[in-house]
């Protein structure tokens, strides 16, 4: 086993010689090219490229591999530096990234309404701060915003591997000084990762898509070829002597694979990141002279894509988003395709013009300040722009506010959070129905009794705060799942117990977004018997059980209600009563039948948004939606109102 020399310098000293760098493999930019294109194939075309976004775990690979190969090199030859290891990052990592990041910012100042501009200083700030996977993880849920919305969306994969730059440098520097096996400490991280990775991809699926922990494996597989490479090369060179073809051949038929096979309703990363991670590394591991290395991924075309890769991989993504945001759809595929072809002139131009000359010219450390200052800079403007909700009232900005009120879930579940009360065992019981992170449950008073248990999706939950604000002198509750809230579904199954057994609640209102839950019941059942079957049992436990309709889901964001704008090219707040109507036949006609067979009453709440020609998501000058189809804070206690005046039954309760 090869053993290491103690080294003589000091590690975290400046050393006077540069770092080495690992041998150039054209084949390695082919391999980053097929990575890039990828992912602009999956963003642009998501339907004909549907696992283009295992490019990211590609490069994942890669850069394992080039920068454990500089770091074993360099510690191996007593010649590490972080001063220069990190100088290098910055320059190598910053240029591109800040001209990406100004330029968004620079758009959102004349294009974005307040509260998506909001949202993009606050992913400006997460990407200079290099921490957009942990603000994405954090961001994540049912009322996220859609990804087609987030620019900068990803910059997560960039925040994991600078994390994986400030960690593995240091981790590997710790275990050479003490003269520990580093082949050995790079393959425990690796299983430690991988063994996180399947153990949390069903119970925590976005932390572990979004986590360094569960993604560190990916890039310790790169670590590990560089291992080899450089401390035990015979022994890839005798496989690679009889075996580099079946090897990159293997690998690449993983990756076509992953690609073919993988979408994002797979749980991934999980099992299924092992073809594109290993699929890259028998790539790699096979050498520059294995056929298919030599003569597709060593091809000019390919090696060209493979050098704008970086500055490719950051134009794309903005690009296209922001098409999507100006059409306020997604896109024509002539679009899409212009903005695909822009972003790549733009990656030409930024590696020509900028990237080059900044991480290859003169006057190393100068630069280096420089663009940590600039980085700085633009995180602090984001942040900015997040903390004063997206600059309202900015010069250009081509949005005027025109009906009062927030739109956006985030306001909504501040509100919640500031006025009402978490359910929790020292709120209410010891069995308090608790299920982890995907049950929301909110209660108006602090009192252990509750009165009124409101239980659906988030079409329930936008009911709470009107009718838990009418309803003043009793408790009400609400449980949510994103599903349908009956008893045969295994994701409500508890909260129903516990309400069944509650004898203190005395009312249950049903509420769900019953148009798009009508094909989600179990097998071999249908909604009405599911509804029926449901009330029984909470009439039977002694419950008054309420369902509602629903509110009208419109055509159009809420955005194009809130704000006045020539470059939304549609601004309105009304649509044809007909459209709705034509939804609500689909789904009303099985309530009436549930109200009849299961002794339910319905709680009507979509006459209150329509008058005989149109239905409105604004009243008196207020916006009361948040998006589409859900509630704003103002809209919940415009509904709460009309739903207590025009029940009696619930009137009394006030």
């Amino acid at each position: 086993m090869h053993r290491h020399r103690t080294p003589t310098t000091g590690g975290l000293s400046e050393v006077t010689s540069q770092l080495t760098q690992p041998k150039y493999r054209a084949d390695i930019d082919g391999l980053r090219a097929i990575a890039v294109l990828s992912v602009v194939g999956f963003h642009a075309f998501p339907k004909w490229v549907k696992g283009g976004f295992i490019g990211v775990d590609i490069f994942f690979v890669i850069s394992g591999f080039l920068i454990s190969t500089i770091i074993f090199d360099n510690l191996e030859r007593n010649r590490f530096s972080f001063v220069e290891f990190y100088s290098r990052r910055v320059k190598r990592i910053f240029p591109a990234l800040l001209l990406v990041l100004i330029a968004s910012f620079a758009f959102g100042w004349f294009a974005l309404p307040p509260d998506e501009y909001k949202q993009l200083g606050k992913h400006i700030a997460a990407g200079a701060g290099f921490i957009s996977n942990l603000v994405l993880w954090n961001e994540s849920g049912y009322f996220d915003d859609a990804a087609e919305t987030k620019p900068l969306l990803h910059l997560w994969s960039l925040g994991i591997e600078e994390q994986f730059y400030i960690v593995w440098p240091f981790l590997l520097w710790l275990a050479w000084k003490r003269s520990l096996n580093l082949l050995l400490i790079t393959v425990t991280v690796a299983s430690v990762s991988f063994a996180l990775n399947i153990f949390k991809i069903h119970s925590h699926p976005v932390a572990t898509f979004y986590s360094l922990q569960t993604r560190l494996w990916e890039l310790s597989i790169g670590s590990v070829l560089a291992y080899l490479a450089l401390f035990n090369p015979s022994a890839l060179q005798r496989i690679q002597l009889q075996y580099k073809n079946v090897q990159s051949l293997c690998g690449s038929a993983l990756l076509a694979v992953g690609i073919l096979l993988i979408t994002i309703e797979r749980a991934f990363p999980g099992w299924w990141a092992l073809l594109p991670t290993v699929g890259a590394a028998l790539v790699i591991s096979a050498g520059s002279q294995a056929w298919i290395n030599r003569s597709i991924l060593s091809n000019g075309v390919l090696v060209w894509f493979g050098l704008l890769s970086y500055p490719l991989y950051l134009w794309h993504r903005p690009l296209l988003t922001f098409a999507h945001i100006v059409e306020e759809d997604i896109p024509s595929p002539k679009i899409r395709i212009t903005a695909v072809v822009i972003s790549i002139l733009f990656a030409w131009l930024t590696y020509k013009l900028i990237e080059k000359p900044i991480r290859f010219g003169k006057y190393g450390k100068a630069k280096t300040i420089t663009l940590i200052g600039l980085m700085t800079a633009v995180g602090v403007v984001g942040y900015d722009c997040f903390k004063r909700d997206g600059f309202i009232s900015r010069p250009g900005s081509l949005f005027k506010v025109k009906n009062d009120g927030d739109i956006g879930h985030e306001t909504f579940l501040k509100y919640q959070d500031r006025y009402f009360y978490r359910c929790t065992p020292a709120d209410i019981q010891k069995d308090s129905p608790v299920w982890g992170d995907q049950v929301r449950c909110f209660q108006s008073k602090k009192s252990e009794l509750q009165d009124i248990a409101i239980i659906g999706d988030s079409h329930a939950e936008h009911l709470f705060i009107g009718l838990a604000e009418q309803l003043s002198s009793v408790n009400v509750v609400y449980y949510l799942q994103n599903s349908l809230p009956v008893v045969s579904n295994r994701e409500f199954e508890k909260i129903f117990q516990y309400v069944v057994k509650d004898k203190d609640i005395t009312t249950v209102i049903l509420a769900a977004f019953w148009l798009g839950r009508i094909n989600s019941v179990p097998e071999n059942s249908n909604l009405e018997n599911e509804l029926i079957k449901t009330a029984k049992e909470l009439t039977a436990a002694g419950k008054k059980v309420y369902v509602t309709d629903d509110v009208p889901n419109f055509s159009f964001p809420a955005k194009q209600c809130k704000y006045e704008s020539n470059w939304i090219h549609t601004n309105k707040c009304v649509e044809d009563r007909g459209a709705f109507f034509r939804q609500y036949q689909k789904y009303f006609p099985i309530l009436e039948l549930v109200k009849e067979k299961a002794n339910v009453q319905i709680l009507k709440t979509a006459g209150y948004f329509c008058n005989e020609k149109f239905c409105s998501m604004e009243r008196d000058g207020s916006i009361l939606y948040s998006d589409r189809d859900h509630l704003s804070i103002r809209g919940s206690k415009y509904l709460g109102k009309m739903i207590v005046e025009n029940n009696p039954e619930l009137a009394h309760l006030k």
